[in-house]
């Protein structure tokens, strides 16, 4: 294997242990920051060590065993905590092996409620998470959010420093906070997911890294949390929409709408993956929550052959129960875009002028896109032209700018 071959085999262990690894190490040494600065050391043991002597045979099992020894280094070095060295160097004495594969997914699960932890900001939680579960670099991460390195860099240390800090348990957590903490990681992965699959600026509408980061993140949580419905509803919802990606994004790069869509690319595979996730969180029994409904909603999509075969009635339904569960003004937008494709753009329009003056719509650019289409639908021509010109002006991202202008100019 040549040294090219031995650092792309490097890197993509790295991808698939790095979030194992860290958890083993959090799992020791009670410390994400100092479990994650343990890892890389492993990494760059690896780096200097692969290339002369080769790929071991469990990569993983080799960098936990580098990262324990350099724990091991840490804690003599800073002569103390006695009693834990002498665990910790009796087990690599002992053992000489990984802990059980038990033993490493609840590591693995604890560091995911570390990471997402709501003692941190939604931005410090979504850069940490993708940072020790998505086994992304810094640099890789503020490329795929528009942001500076450093600044990402920044967001990342006071994360790990909060954590510290505030002596925040590596543990999952017990009981009613287990809702609670639960809500904050599944919002953590779909913020990722969803900044891959509509990016909120730019000149990409599509960044598929992140959608498949945030899918893998899904899918581990899943295996994890095998009785959690939500889990299974955010995956199941997750692979649905990710299935469209390729129909989403036209020759140039262009935005495609959903009932503009050439359904026969959309990934049949990840339609039925969603559709089996969607079964096993309805088989947990119990009401749908706002992931699984959301599913639910895809699902009638991935369903119809073709955008007149779509049951829109049934949609329609379904964001009412969203609603009633979430009372969001952009459930009620997306409300008032099924109504209008059950009843009639006029139903629609009526329950968009109703939410209009939310606060939180001052500044959302699909508002005045949905009135704008309506408007179009009722041959309220000029008032769609504003409404198309409003909404341009609002995004941040040059794909859809471009398409609203162009819907904006066809109102003339």
């Amino acid at each position: 294997m040549t040294a090219s071959e031995t650092h792309r085999a490097i890197e993509a262990v790295w991808r698939i242990e790095a979030a194992r690894v860290i958890a083993g190490l959090a799992g020791m040494v009670r410390d994400v920051g100092l479990a994650e600065e343990l890892a890389q050391d492993a990494l760059v043991a690896a780096l200097e060590q692969w290339p002369r002597e080769g790929v071991p045979g469990n990569p993983g099992a080799w960098l936990m065993t580098v990262g324990k020894r350099r724990a091991v280094d840490l804690i003599r070095r800073r002569e103390r905590f006695e009693r834990k060295l002498a665990e910790l160097g009796r087990q690599l004495d002992d053992e000489e092996e990984l802990p059980g594969a038990e033993e490493i997914e609840d590591d693995l699960l604890r560091l995911v409620f570390t990471a997402c932890h709501p003692v941190l900001s939604t931005e410090a939680r979504v850069a940490l998470t993708l940072r020790v579960l998505g086994g992304l670099s810094t640099d890789e991460i503020a490329r795929a959010f528009l942001v500076p390195e450093p600044t990402m860099a920044q967001r990342v240390v006071r994360a790990k420093r909060t954590l510290a800090e505030r002596e925040v348990p590596f543990e999952v957590p017990q009981g009613a906070e287990l809702a609670q903490r639960l809500a904050s990681v599944l919002e953590v992965i779909y913020l990722i997911f969803n900044e891959g699959y509509a990016a909120t600026a730019g000149d990409d509408w599509m960044r598929p890294g992140l959608c498949e980061d945030a899918l893998r993140l899904g899918r581990v949580l899943a295996g994890l949390m095998p009785k959690e419905p939500e889990v299974h509803g955010l995956v199941a919802l997750m692979e649905i929409q990710a299935s469209r990606g390729a129909a989403r994004v036209g020759p140039s790069g262009e935005p495609v709408l959903l009932l503009e869509q050439n359904r026969a690319r959309w990934d049949r595979l990840l339609i039925g993956r969603g559709l089996a996730a969607l079964g096993r969180a309805g088989e947990l029994g119990g009401a749908m929550g706002p992931y699984a409904l959301q599913a639910a909603i895809a699902a009638c999509h991935a369903r119809a052959l073709t955008a007149e075969e779509t049951d829109w009635v049934r949609i329609a339904a379904l964001y009412e129960e969203l609603a009633r569960l979430s009372r969001s003004p952009v459930v009620e937008l997306n409300r008032a875009v099924a109504l209008a494709m059950a009843y009639g753009p006029a139903v629609g329009l009526g329950l968009v002028d109703q939410i209009a003056g939310e606060p939180a719509m001052n500044r959302y650019h699909l508002l005045p896109s949905v009135r704008g289409d309506l408007l179009f639908k009722l041959g309220r021509h000029a008032e769609a032209r504003a409404e198309f010109v409003r909404a341009a002006g609002l995004t941040r991202n040059e794909r859809e700018r471009r398409l609203l202008e162009e819907r904006a100019e066809a109102c003339t």
